[in-house]
């Protein structure tokens, strides 16, 4: 039992408005002049408390889930209805998975075709040459296991020190997998395409390289780089209706991003920032455009860490339709970003005073589902109250 205290309790209803959030946004061009949007009550429901830094779920279409713990274990719990118990423990993860600081067992997704192939994807932080490094693995899950695991990618080089993995995974609409590869702290190298430090990578579902990456015809970068510059990204969704491939990364002091990741492009750091140096001062040339270089479409200063991002694609939010839902480690927070186009034109706390570290937000079936970063940690969930 945790011993936060729980201002959730165990099931309650939050009226839910919509306002702009400007005192913790940053400066955004954002103005709140006649900004209008829906008003949904949501019945709040906690349905496990007893998780061990939980970073990522997956709902499996024979119904259950799978949980990711940082520390390294994997769980299974066969009724997603009720989430008894404490989750079966899903033997076969790779022996050379390192828990440590910020890495161990990250993030989660689903082969397209899971329910013929059964193929689970996975990231994780791994012990190589070097140091430490972020993995992609995959394993077929059958009968509570994991069977014919195998590396489908490792970001080179490996670096010393426990920081800035990322990762999150995700598919597109022709079945291409993306993830993406923090700076691990080594910032400089994340302008250096010849390393796959602070970049977002796309390969084929089984780990080969597709001919029309960006850099796959230039001379020594990597080609599985599908774009680079960027910081720690821990927050990555796919529109399914408009294929724009979303992202958002945590900055130093200030900084934080959302953009749109489109192929080939430089998101900038450490060269332009809204950040600053932990201790004061400036990052990199101390601008926040360049040419040649994207600034967000969107920031936080000061940072509220943004982790798990998901977008409302369910009829049971049919008034929230197309926003981004964002997590906030730092500011124990869950935000809801209505964007038009590439603008953002509101922003509003979906649980007010939550008092969790959010890591990762999915939308399934009708309902929002929000895991904290605690241990114990808890699996929170959204359904409309009406």
């Amino acid at each position: 039992m945790s011993k936060r205290k729980h201002i959730l309790g165990r099931v309650t209803v939050v009226p839910m408005t919509v306002g702009l959030l400007v005192a913790c946004t940053g400066s955004s061009g954002v103005s709140a002049e006649g900004l209008e949007g829906g008003q949904q009550d949501l019945q709040v429901s906690v349905l496990h408390e007893e998780l061990n830094h939980p970073w990522a779920i997956a709902f499996l279409p024979e119904g259950g889930a799978l949980i990711s713990e940082r520390p390294g274990t994997l769980r299974w719990f066969e009724d997603a209805e009720s989430f008894d118990g404490r989750g079966a423990l899903v033997p076969g993860l790779p022996d050379d998975l390192q828990a440590r600081n910020q890495g161990g067992l990250l993030d989660l997704a689903l082969h397209p075709s899971f329910s013929d192939n059964r193929w689970l994807y996975f990231t994780y932080s791994a012990s190589v040459e070097g140091g430490l490094t972020t993995r992609l693995a995959r394993g077929r899950f059958q009968d509570g296991e994991l069977q014919d695991v195998e590396t489908l990618f490792t970001a080179e080089p490996g670096v010393s020190g426990g920081r800035h993995f990322g990762s999150r995974i995700v598919f597109d609409q022709a079945g291409y997998v993306y993830i993406s590869v923090g700076d691990r702290g080594d910032r400089d190298h994340a302008q250096d395409t010849s390393t796959h430090i602070g970049s977002i990578i796309r390969l084929h579902d089984d780990g080969s390289v597709p001919d029309d990456n960006p850099l796959v015809d230039k001379p020594d970068a990597r080609p599985e780089i599908w774009a680079w510059g960027v910081r720690n990204p821990q927050g990555m969704v796919m529109d399914p209706e408009t294929g724009t491939f979303w992202q958002n990364e945590h900055g130093p002091r200030g900084g934080d991003e959302v953009n749109i990741i489109e192929p080939g492009l430089n998101y900038g750091w450490p060269v332009i920032t809204h950040g600053e140096e932990y201790r004061g001062g400036q990052v990199g040339e101390g601008l926040t455009e360049k040419e040649g270089m994207e600034s967000p479409l969107h920031h936080w200063t000061p940072s509220i860490a943004p982790s798990g991002m998901a977008i409302l694609r369910d009829p049971a939010f049919a008034d929230w339709d197309g926003d981004l839902l964002v997590g906030g480690l730092a500011h124990q927070t869950l935000r809801r970003l209505t964007f038009d186009g590439r603008d953002l034109v509101n922003e509003s706390e979906v649980l007010p005073d939550l008092d969790r570290r959010v890591r990762d937000v999915r939308v399934h079936e009708g309902a929002i589902y929000v895991l904290t970063d605690h241990n114990p940690g808890e699996l929170i969930r959204l359904t409309p109250a009406d």
